[in-house]
């Protein structure tokens, strides 16, 4: 019998595209299920009592949420991270929000910044 190693996925969302995450979450939950899933805190509260998924909370995004989920993408331990954002937002977190996207790209990590991305990654063989 071997030990399968689940790979990890990140999912954050912006406030104003919490719903667009749910019903993202909602409508792929069997395949989210063969994750781990970890979030920031209200996204991954959000996404656990819709979907009734296992997620493991960081920080919300403002008080180090985004950055801890950063950290964990330069150890090599999250496979694809799914951030809505809302471009049309203000951000007071914008430092830790463009590092967790540089540190997706200097690691040559999946992220999806959008639901047609997220949707494209998905439904891809690659996870």
């Amino acid at each position: 019998m071997t030990d399968e190693i689940r790979k990890t996925l990140a999912l954050i969302s912006h406030d104003g595209k919490k719903a667009d995450m749910i019903a993202f979450a909602m409508d792929h939950r069997d395949v989210l299920a063969r994750y781990d899933l970890i979030a920031t805190n209200t996204t991954g509260t959000l996404i656990r009592e819709k979907t009734g998924l296992p997620v493991t909370c960081m920080l919300s995004g403002p008080k180090g949420g985004d950055a801890q989920i950063a950290a964990m993408v330069a150890e090599g331990k999250i496979e694809a991270v799914f951030f809505l954002i809302d471009p049309l937002g203000k951000h007071p977190h914008d430092p830790d929000i463009q590092t967790l996207l540089r540190i997706c790209n200097v690691h040559n990590v999946a992220l999806a910044s959008n639901t047609a991305t997220a949707e494209f990654i998905i439904s891809s063989a690659a996870l």
